[in-house]
């Protein structure tokens, strides 16, 4: 929804255009614009002495972006707060989609598009996910199984500026294919002798119907004594945010023949309901001591934020054979067959059978750095600079799920409107409310504990020529050393009393009914009170206490002995087919564990220079990085052989293997060499173009690099009539949890801009830029060898991860911004700010896997479904594009800056993109066999995966500021002020139809500011 990056012409008027109504765009050629705050290594600042930090007023600070991104070396945009404290959102994911070519996804991870993040969460630079950040130039990230940063956690109260830089130097960090995003923050010599500033803030959240209080506090001064210039500085920040997300959700559609006469129509096997309450705590502290004597100078610091998250659902789900649902007559059917309208019913279930879930959710994450630098400038023409930095970052979550369960007599659904209508009567409600019509259903737990550090050094120097063509040569060393630690249990679903039970393990009818007296605590009625801000109407549900959900795992033992008690009844006490569908997994199982180690080794050398007696003057820099990376990973590997081939069975011979289960460990070293070239043509005082190219590397996730390994042989046996055994095939396959030998993915990457500055604040750019994409990392089958007892090699087809695919990113990018002031008086302080960024992507994998037709379980090795997607009707999707790419995004801001007032309209929106293949929620089993050539067509045995789209959003921020004096100043933010609803499509054969709609309200924020 919004981008950035350093000297893009069009990311300069693009971000400077998002710019919220208390923040400003800057661009800066380095990861730390400020001298003082740069680490070594970094390149210098745009002018001697400039600080970006102390522009003050949106206008000015937008000024002093313009001219820090017109005098740029690189390519790089940024956003930097016009005063103390004051970057314009309420998180820092918010605050990066307001740049150009910047996007950011709403859903709370990754791999789970069911439910809503209002503040946002993951950003996309250019539609690529494989985004670097760093804090104060150096490395920072969250221990998240990842490489970079969960922005969110980070409070934007403590920043000064953020970069986003497009296309990289060879001074510059490796890792970063996307882009790199670079946090800056204050350093005291910013500030001329003692500054302090205070903030508070109250954030009113319109359909939580709560306020959420925020507040941040800067200190600094410096001191010049007989030792130097000394300086310190602290900054503390505190927020707390309340939000909630209301979603109504359709099932996917699934072919039918006998609902209409004569004619296949598509029928969701239901539509369901939830509500999701989102707390939030950010504690932020960053310290910074600075000294300067002549020519050396020297700063350390400390930077912590700590996140803290409390997350509650209460949602219903369909839990019905679609295959037994039926349609009142008189429905309104769509042109493809699917159904718009009508009542729906499943009498052979006795009901549309619907789980009511509890589910809660804590994550707390903490990341600490420490940074030392030293610069000293030996000669004129001589400087060096050495930096050192720790980084430790934990993350610590436990999520728990308990749920009810209860059949509806029928469902009544209306989806020809803009939101989906259910519609209940009252007697549909008086039996949602009666808790004689729920029982028990199931629980889910997941555990994830992480830990990484990091340990760097890097040496720089930089040798200035006195040459009239030659301007400096830098050259330098980094080492870094990086161990991650994860433990993830997955997902553990068990059934406390479900109907298909029934006749092996239960009575039928019997299951743990909640007005059984045995079975009747632990529930509560739970009203879904201004949902959609009093849009819709939705029934209250008995669903689990929180405390069922949260009481893990005391409860969950008293839950699944109820399963066990009505067994023992109908089957007999001990009988041995009364066991436990539950038992908690073991964190110390080693198919949990994922340990890595990461050293690397880079070196550096670029030359700037400059041609300014051309007509048109030219300059720029050429580089060459190579990087050496070595990891080491702990894991396992287990093997089971078949055990139904006797001695002496014939037919197939079947290899001699004996069963193993033991550690391993496994070490990849590679180098990589990454050239880069930056340009930049004068064409006038006013325009300038520019150009870029450079070989990049992004290496892969440390949660695809888990070093644990499952094989399996399997057998086809017959018995022969005499009693022996015919060996009629034997498969050797396996699954591994990640590859400890992927190699990073690699882009060669270019950037065109022409940069047009026609006023202090007014500037039209235009960017357009192509990577070539190779060793894409997807998840396909590969021959691992296991040697048998003989010490021959056994080839097992093993699905992994592996780096299977190349494509590209290409597009453009078109940012302006002006000011009025031709117009007179008060309207002279208006101005627009516009951008537009196109981006177009392709995947090809090096082995196809594509078939028309669906088959196989919903496992790791059908790679057709995983990959392509499969309908419910067994056929394949296939040509998806790159996961979470938009190929249109736009930012409107409208802005007014005139004597005490400050005020910003802004709008961002998104095309459609696809979040994911084979996501939760959109999956099953039991789609219907249409392959004509299959023995089993007909048969509803086919696995299903949709493709589930982010479908195109956009949303109003706006913010109104006024300054009572140079030193105190109110202002009102508002989000989504008006109240946009986010949809989610599924693809099927019939088109794309809506699965989830989510509206998460209005937000308003009362700020005061006191700087002193």
């Amino acid at each position: 929804m919004r981008q950035v990056q350093k000297t893009t012409l069009s990311v300069a008027a693009a971000q400077v255009a998002l710019l919220w109504c208390g923040g400003a765009l800057a661009q800066s050629p380095a990861p730390a614009p400020t001298a003082a705050a740069a680490p070594a290594g970094a390149a210098e600042p745009p002018a001697e002495g400039s600080s970006t930090i102390v522009v003050k007023g949106q206008r000015a600070a937008l000024q002093s972006a313009q001219k820090i991104k017109q005098e740029s070396d690189e390519i790089v945009d940024s956003i930097v707060a016009d005063d103390i404290g004051k970057l314009p959102d309420r998180s820092v994911t918010e605050v990066l989609q307001r740049i150009v070519g910047v996007t950011i996804d709403r859903t709370m991870a990754k791999n789970d598009p069911e439910h809503y993040s209002v503040e946002g969460s993951g950003v996309n630079i250019r539609g690529l996910t494989w985004v670097r950040s760093e804090l104060n130039g150096r490395d920072s990230f969250s221990a998240n199984g990842g490489r970079s940063l969960n922005f969110e956690d980070v409070p934007p109260e403590l920043m000064a500026g953020v970069d986003v830089y497009k296309n990289p130097s060879a001074e510059q960090t490796e890792g970063a294919i996307g882009g790199l995003v670079n946090l800056r923050t204050a350093l005291p010599f910013d500030y001329q002798g003692f500054k302090g500033a205070v903030s508070l803030q109250s954030t009113y959240s319109a359909l939580r119907e709560k306020f959420s209080p925020s507040g941040s506090v800067l200190l600094s001064n410096t001191w010049a004594t007989d030792f130097g210039k000394f300086g310190a500085l602290i900054d503390l920040a505190y927020s707390e945010s309340a939000t909630r997300n209301d979603k109504i959700q359709v099932e996917p559609y699934y072919p039918r023949t006998d609902i209409v006469d004569g004619q296949t129509v598509w029928v969701p096997k239901g539509a369901q309901w939830r509500s999701e309450e989102f707390d939030r705590t950010r504690q932020g502290s960053y310290g910074a001591l600075q000294w300067k004597l002549g020519d050396l100078e020297s700063s350390l610091t400390l930077f912590r934020s700590d996140y803290q998250m409390d997350w509650m659902e209460n949602a219903l789900f369909a839990q019905s054979n679609a295959y037994n649902i039926t349609v009142d007559e008189g429905a309104t059917w769509g042109p493809n067959g699917n159904l718009v309208r009508g009542t729906m019913r499943a009498p052979a279930d006795g009901g549309i059978n619907f789980g009511a879930d509890t589910r809660v959710m804590t994550r707390e994450s903490a990341t600490q750095d420490i940074g030392w630098n030293l610069k000293w400038k030996a000669s004129e023409q001589w400087s060096f600079s050495t930096d050192l930095q720790y980084i430790r970052a934990t993350t610590s979550s436990f999520d728990s799920t308990v749920a009810t369960g209860v059949r509806m007599a029928k469902e009544t659904i209306d989806l020809s409107g803009e939101l989906p209508r259910l519609v209940f009567d009252d007697e549909d409600r008086a039996i949602l409310a009666d808790p004689a019509n729920y029982y028990w259903g199931s629980t889910m737990e997941h555990f994830e504990q992480s830990k990484g550090t990091e340990k760097a050094w890097r040496g720089d120097a930089k040798f200035k020529f006195d040459d009239p063509v030659l301007v400096d040569l830098r050259f330098g060393l980094r080492l870094t050393d990086r161990d991650a630690h994860t433990v993830n249990t997955g997902y553990n679903w068990a059934a406390v009393t479900q109907p298909w039970m029934a006749w092996w393990y239960l009575a039928p009818g019997s299951l743990a009914y909640l007005n059984d007296p045995r079975f009747s605590s632990g529930a509560q009625l739970h009203s879904f009170d201004n949902f959609f801000n009093r849009g819709s109407s939705m029934p209250s549900l008995i669903m689990p206490d929180k405390s069922v959900a949260a009481g893990y795992p005391d409860s969950y033992a008293t839950l699944h002995g109820y399963s066990k008690t009505l067994c023992e009844e109908w089957n007999g006490d001990g009988s041995g087919a009364c066991f436990n569908f539950w038992n908690a997994r073991d964190p110390n199982n080693p198919q949990y564990q994922n340990q890595q180690r990461e050293q690397t080794q880079a070196a550096y050398t670029q030359l700037r220079f400059a041609f300014d007696d051309w007509q048109y003057p030219v300059d720029g820099n050429v580089g060459l990085r190579v990087v050496n990376t070595r990891n080491k990973a702990q894991g396992y590997m287990v093997f089971v052989p078949a055990s139904n081939v006797p001695d002496g069975a014939t037919g197939v011979p079947v290899p001699r293997m004996s069963a193993l289960s033991e550690s391993r460990d496994y070490e990849h070293d590679y180098v990589n060499v990454l050239p880069s070239l930056n340009l930049r043509m004068k064409a006038g005082k006013d325009l300038q173009f520019r150009f870029g190219y450079a070989t990049g590397i992004s290496r892969p996730d440390f949660s695809n690099m888990q070093a644990y390994s499952s094989l399996t042989q399997t057998a086809d046996v017959t018995t022969l009539p005499d009693g022996t055994t015919r060996v009629n095939s034997v498969s050797h396959t396996g699954e591994a949890f990640g590859n400890p030998l992927l190699k990073p993915v690699r882009s060669q990457q270019a950037d065109v801009t022409a940069e047009w500055y026609f006023g202090r604040t007014d500037s039209i750019t235009v960017a357009a830029f192509y990577k070539d994409l190779k060793d894409i990392i997807i998840k396909q089958t590969s021959v691992v060898q296991l040697p048998d007892n003989s010490g021959n090699p056994v080839d097992f087809v093993v699905t992994s991860p592996i780096n299977g695919a190349k494509g590209h990113a290409a597009g453009f990018e078109v940012a302006y911004q002006q000011y009025f002031d031709m117009l007179p008086d008060w309207m002279s302080g208006f101005g627009l700010q516009a951008n537009y960024t196109f981006v177009d992507s392709k995947r090809r994998l090096y082995d196809p896997v594509y078939s028309p037709y669906c088959s196989g379980g919903n496992t790791a090795a059908n790679v057709n479904l995983n990959l392509n997607g499969c309908d419910t009707d067994g056929r394949t999707f296939g040509n998806l594009p790159i996961e979470g790419l938009s190929r249109h995004a736009y930012n409107l801001a409208l802005m007014y800056d005139k004597g005490p007032w400050s005020a910003r309209l802004a709008y961002s929106w998104r095309s459609k993109y696809l979040q994911a293949v084979n996501a939760n929620g959109t999956n099953g089993t039991d789609g219907t066999d249409t392959n004509p050539d299959s023995p089993t067509v007909g048969q509803h045995n086919v696995a299903w995966a949709l493709p589930t789209w982010q479908d195109a959003y956009g949303q109003v921020d706006a913010g109104i500021y006024y300054k009572w004096d140079d030193n105190l100043q109110v202002g009102l933010d508002a989000q989504n002020l008006t109240d946009s609803v986010n949809k989610q499509l599924m693809q099927q054969h019939i088109g794309m139809m809506g699965r989830a709609w989510n509206a998460n309200g209005p937000r308003y924020t009362v700020t005061l500011r006191y700087t002193f």
